[in-house]
């Protein structure tokens, strides 16, 4: 399972997300390749905007880090 999100950071290296009401929650996806369509469509639409930042994060990782370690 996988979250995707962005809004806006204080520095674009970084995770700091400056106003969290903000965030723009795309969804959650059942598998990385849906997951990466969502960051790619919404990243790219922001695009020239240096301070908006989308991610992935891999839920399944934090709900059963054992299993990570394996794949």
């Amino acid at each position: 399972m996988h979250l995707v999100f962005g809004g806006r950071v204080s520095d674009p290296q970084g995770l700091d997300f400056v106003d969290l009401p903000s965030v723009h929650l795309v969804g959650l996806f059942p598998d990385y390749a849906n997951a990466l369509d969502a960051w790619r469509a919404n990243a790219q639409r922001t695009v020239d905007d240096a301070e908006m930042k989308y991610v992935v994060v891999h839920l399944h990782r934090l709900l059963e880090p054992d299993l990570s370690s394996k794949t």
